[in-house]
């Protein structure tokens, strides 16, 4: 099946992470992945959340929020401020970054700190969330990396690498890192969390249609593990630079 952007069924769309594009923000950097462009910045504050202290833990935490600028898609959208809260996918997706991050986090080494990362959706055009939990590693790192030199840190709390990548069946066939036309087309659209030595945080996957095979999430699988990995690597070109 040929794709509409040309690629082969395993092949990325173009990824470029950008380091330290914001001097304010301990850590950040602008992720390019196809036409889908977000900024990441890491933040990390001198206190724990206040519901931490009243269940009396011990520790730090990572929270994460994800937005939409208003011109992000074809039609403008307003500010959630705007409407005086967040829409559901919203908080859904900056849930899941959340998630994804804290995993790779020692939290007890964060003691009375607290991390944010924040995604700001500048251009999509599918994969936002695959595209800020990969970016958001990268902030999350040269934040501590930062904070570490900095002496705000004792030790690292970083225990381990996550990226995320999109997998779908278009037309009948398994193909990897769906762009908007892909993904509005797919019977099956899935998203793969995973780790850099291979180990999966989530996947969210859904039938549009017809349900899918094991064999064919199965494939879904193979794509998704060999995306991560070159993304791993561009994460760490990144850092390096």
């Amino acid at each position: 099946m040929p794709r509409p952007s040309g690629r082969k069924e395993n092949e990325l769309r173009s990824v470029a992470i950008v380091p330290n594009v914001n001097k304010y923000a301990m850590g950040s950097c602008l992720v390019k992945w196809g036409d889908t462009h977000v900024l990441c910045t890491a933040t990390i504050e001198d206190k724990a959340p206040s519901w931490m202290k009243a269940q009396g833990k011990k520790g730090g935490w990572l929270t994460a929020e994800y937005g939409m600028v208003p011109h992000a898609g074809n039609i403008r959208k307003d500010r959630d401020a705007i409407k005086g809260k967040q829409d559901g996918r919203s908080v859904e997706i900056q849930r899941l970054i959340g998630r994804a991050l804290r995993t790779v986090v020692d939290l007890h080494q964060m003691d009375n700190k607290t991390i944010k990362i924040d995604c700001d959706v500048l251009q999509a055009d599918g994969g936002t969330r695959t595209a800020s939990i990969t970016g958001g590693y990268v902030a999350l790192k040269l934040a501590i990396m930062r904070a570490l030199t900095e002496k705000k840190l004792i030790k690292d709390p970083l225990i381990g690498q996550v990226a995320a990548v999109s997998c779908g069946i278009v037309q009948n066939t398994p193909v990897l890192d769906l762009d908007y036309v892909e993904d509005s087309n797919a019977g099956t659209d899935a998203n793969f969390v995973m780790t850099a030595d291979g180990q999966l945080i989530e996947v969210q996957g859904s039938a549009e249609g017809a349900p899918f095979a094991v064999e064919e999430f199965q494939k879904l699988l193979a794509l998704a593990q060999k995306g991560i990995a070159e993304l791993i690597e561009k994460q760490n070109a990144a850092l390096k630079s």
